[in-house]
């Protein structure tokens, strides 16, 4: 049996064990199992994998996207770019097999870790069909480990972005600063916040609504509700929007081609 899973915590709600146990049944799969992994601190990852020699791969989220990568044995590209990891390739192997092919773990463990960022690759083929000429500038609302992969995407397609946060940051835009001005310069608008997230449907980001226009998009990395209160108030003002479920769907199914993959 091949074992999955979801690293994160807490882990009240997983749309990938859902998504993967479907997707187990829907395809025939019966030699993998997709399991949720609470772990409140990081360095406990060790521990996770001795206790389950079975596990081949795992997803990363919130709190320990950025911390899990000290841990890596190696980590793609545009991962280490954006700074942040939300997959886990798990690669089992003998001590003695390992010295000889070049591939043991940093830490000597008896399995190599390597590091991947799939939320770049389901935010950018769930965006860049929308995306105009126009959509050359971006705001970004959040700076946590999401945004980082929405950077690396905004940064490979040349368009220009600013992060809008609650507290000060280096070329950051605080949110009680943020004005109709703003929006009106920034025809993209990406919500990378947790604001809006089912039971909580009646927030939304503290922006200028009132600015948004139909040349506006509006993409919310949010999934539950299908329309966050964010995108209702651009639907309401004839702006594209987009919530985070086929980003989601597209970063699930590289991770497993990730997993699967001999390369």
């Amino acid at each position: 049996m091949k074992n999955y899973g979801l690293i994160g915590f807490p882990l009240s709600h997983s749309f990938s064990k859902k998504y993967f146990t479907e997707k187990f049944i829907t395809e025939k799969i019966t030699d993998a199992a997709y399991d949720l992994y609470p772990l409140e601190h990081i360095d406990e990852l060790v521990k996770l994998l001795h206790d389950n020699p079975n596990l081949c791969g795992l997803n990363v989220t919130i709190p320990h996207k950025v911390n899990v990568m000290k841990h890596l044995d190696w980590i793609e590209h545009d991962a280490k770019n954006a700074g942040a990891v939300n997959c886990i390739k798990v690669i089992s192997e003998s001590p003695v097999s390992a010295a000889f092919s070049g591939e043991l773990g940093i830490k000597g463990h008896d399995f190599r870790l390597e590091g991947y960022n799939t939320d770049i690759y389901g935010f950018e083929g769930s965006l860049s069909p929308l995306l105009s000429s126009h959509h050359d500038k971006a705001l970004i609302l959040g700076d946590g480990g999401a945004a980082k992969a929405v950077k690396c995407v905004l940064q490979n397609k040349g368009i220009d972005h600013v992060s809008v946060t609650r507290k000060p940051g280096k070329g950051n835009i605080l949110f009680k600063d943020l004005t109709a001005k703003h929006i009106k310069e920034y025809k993209l608008i990406i919500n990378t916040t947790p604001i809006g997230t089912y039971p909580n449907v009646d927030e939304c980001p503290p922006i200028p609504y009132e600015a948004i226009t139909s040349d506006h998009l509006l993409f919310d990395l949010v999934y539950n509700p299908p329309l966050t209160m964010f995108l209702k108030k651009g639907d309401e003002r004839r702006a594209t929007t987009k919530n985070g479920y086929e980003m989601l769907v597209l970063q699930a199914e590289k991770a497993w081609e990730i997993w699967n993959s001999n390369d």
